[in-house]
């Protein structure tokens, strides 16, 4: 279906404003997106106009106060689909459980539903994080083509965020061809310190997505992480279907049944009607 050339180009403007922060010129916009600045100025105005980008003082122009209430109306909407899924994920495992979207050449936090423990791990909604260094990141990159992930890593680089940060693109290559072959990854504070984090990536979702649990690395240990990656690979699968607007319960299969395991996987299943 073709796109609408001027509504593309006013929707990369407003990513382009986030990307700087939520504030730029006109012509700090006019070299993010390659137009001309007389089309950079039509477009805004309009944006001005509509409440969606505001005119600030010294020519610059910043984030309106309209993409406020749709960006709470969208983390609604989201949150209503995916929550329970990642809730009862947080039941499975006792720790923080996230889902992540891939944003340009990182991943940024779309939904979570926090652990019940006191010390738990809290990640503010419409951050954004390097994807070489945090679970739900290696997890985009695995489901990715590995040559697809090498070349989007080559781009970013690999800059180290904690002592324990993968530096070495062959390093995260073998890592992520091992992720590939169990279906989730990861994350032993790689991004922050004492933080250990398990991810894998949503199967069929509309744009690439991730889910993880993430807790202190003293509680969650090695052995915890290990026994939570099957609940986080089941979670994804469920999330896939939430987010492809697919119903869990096909009247030709029966209903959807989830099964929380010994092993502390989850386990859907269609049941008899």
């Amino acid at each position: 279906m073709p796109s609408v050339q001027s509504l593309t180009r006013a929707l990369d403007l407003l990513d382009h404003l986030a990307d700087a922060g939520g504030r730029a010129t006109l012509s700090e916009l006019a070299a993010a997106s390659g137009l001309p600045a007389a089309s950079v100025h039509r477009l805004l105005a309009t944006l001005v106009a509509q409440g969606h980008v505001r005119r600030e003082a010294g020519r610059r122009y910043a984030l309106g106060p309209r993409l406020v209430r749709l960006g709470d109306v969208a983390g609604q909407v989201l949150g209503e689909g995916v929550g329970p899924v990642l809730r009862e994920l947080v039941a499975v495992t006792g720790e923080s459980a996230n889902l992540a979207g891939l944003d340009g050449d990182a991943a940024v936090y779309l939904a979570q539903a926090a652990s019940p423990h006191p010390m738990r791990m809290f990640t503010e909604i419409g951050r954004r994080v390097p994807l070489h260094a945090t679970g739900v990141g290696k997890a985009l990159l695995a489901a990715m083509a590995p040559d697809a992930a090498d070349a989007l890593v080559a781009r970013t680089g690999m800059p180290a965020r904690t002592p324990a940060t993968l530096t070495d693109p062959a390093a995260l290559r073998e890592e992520l061809a091992a992720a590939r072959g169990r279906g989730w990854v990861l994350d032993e504070g790689e991004q922050e310190v004492g933080v250990r984090c398990v991810a894998a990536p949503v199967p069929g979702a509309p744009t690439p997505c991730a889910v993880s649990v993430s807790g202190p690395a003293a509680r969650f240990s090695p052995a915890e992480a290990e026994r939570a990656g099957p609940a986080v690979v089941a979670a994804a699968a469920r999330l896939g279907l939430e987010l492809a607007g697919l119903p869990d319960d096909d009247p030709s299969e029966g209903p959807l049944r989830s099964t929380v395991l010994s092993d502390g996987a989850l386990r859907s299943e269609r049941g008899a009607r």
